[in-house]
């Protein structure tokens, strides 16, 4: 079975898994206790810190870990949420991931303004730029990539009119960590991570704040992370997260996404001549190296594809792992002007750092054969 569904999760590397070992033998104290068990703990949770924050470039006290990126997102719609009370707006993009779209709604209802995006899957800035010439939102939220369709979002140039009119900036950066530089994400004023989208665990993330300003608590109980966010941090998860993100930074470094980005644009050229009236969602914008969002030729259903590839040996998906089981279109499509009965052709194939140019040439033998089996039965 060759593994296309990295958009999803990414299994978990050996660095990782390794590191989580160690630490669980050797590093068994509670970083909060005060005994010499504790300051081990306490001292690796300070040194992962540090490199986070190194490699974000912002202040270690910046940094909060947390379970995942939804926590982290969800942490943030509160504290507003609170801040503001029953007054003020935020402005999400409207095609943020469902615990961006999802939490903001709960906690704004109507003064959660959506920010439209083009066709193309960008948001529209000269929309940003005017509306915030003439109004302040408590809080601005662009996505750093789409999870769907891995174009990439002009985060750096919102952060910079945002700060410009001294708005708050959040960015959820799940999709871009791991496989992009993380340059200038530390310049936001609020950004999220989570492990298991680039090798690590899952069941950990991180959320980057201000550090000299206060943040809303979303878990109550202990005085674990500066008081910000209560509960024993699991220091083995933390680290094994780390040592998989040191790994993406040096093949990142070392341009290795380059290469893997034209063995990707090699099978999209392919893939639309052997499939006439296929479409590639965003082809030509500034994606992620490693996603292709297909709507499949007319009379294709999105499940179809996703079962029969199944059955040939290869792992693919519909979009959004967290929209699984809905029947309506996605959010995301719909935004950018697609039509239902469109949306419902969409099939993601998103791979990892693990994939190689032969996993792209045999998918592509698959898809050209599924629908060749598709054509013959229809």
């Amino acid at each position: 079975m060759i593994y296309f569904d990295y958009n999803a999760t990414a299994p978990v590397m050996r660095e990782a898994r390794e590191s989580w070992l160690h630490v669980t033998e050797k590093l068994g104290g509670n970083p909060s206790s005060m005994h010499q068990f504790g300051a081990k703990a306490s001292n690796a949770l300070a040194d992962a810190r540090e490199k986070l924050a190194e490699m974000l470039g912002c202040h270690p006290l910046d940094l909060i870990w947390t379970s995942g990126a939804t926590e982290a997102n969800n942490m943030v719609m509160h504290h507003f949420a609170k801040k503001l009370g029953t007054t003020g707006e935020v402005w999400i993009s409207a095609i943020e991931h469902p615990c961006v779209f999802d939490s903001a709604h709960y906690y704004f209802g109507k003064r959660a303004k959506l920010i439209p995006v083009t066709h193309e899957g960008v948001i529209d800035m000269d929309w940003l730029t005017t509306e915030l010439a003439d109004s302040r939102p408590a809080l601005v939220t662009v996505m750093a990539a789409n999870n769907e369709t891995g174009i990439i979002q002009p985060w750096r140039e919102a952060r910079a009119i945002c700060h410009q009119y001294k708005v708050p900036f959040f960015t959820d950066a799940v999709q871009f960590i791991g496989k992009m530089p993380m340059t200038g994400l530390g310049e936001c004023d609020f950004v999220s991570g989570a492990a298991h989208k680039f090798g690590g665990p899952r069941g950990v993330g991180f959320l980057k704040i201000p550090h000299r300003s206060q943040i809303t608590p979303l878990l109550h109980g202990g005085k674990q992370e500066g008081g910000r966010r209560a509960g024993t941090e699991n220091l083995a998860i933390i680290a094994a997260m780390m040592a998989a993100l040191e790994v993406r930074e040096k093949q990142i470094l070392r341009s290795e996404h380059l290469l893997r980005k034209v063995w990707r644009d090699n099978f999209e050229a392919q893939f639309l001549r052997a499939l006439p009236g296929a479409t590639v969602i965003g082809q030509n914008q500034s994606r992620l190296w490693n996603t292709v969002s297909a709507l499949m030729p007319d009379g294709d259903r999105k499940l179809q594809w996703v079962i029969r590839l199944d059955k040939a040996g290869f792992a693919v998906s519909t979009g959004s792992a967290c929209t699984t089981g809905k029947e309506e279109p996605s959010h995301v499509l719909s935004a950018m002007g697609y039509k239902s009965a469109q949306a419902h052709r969409a099939v993601r194939m998103s791979a990892g750092w693990e994939t190689t140019e032969a996993d792209w040439d045999a998918l592509l033998k698959a898809v050209v054969k599924v629908h060749a089996e598709m054509q013959h039965k229809a």
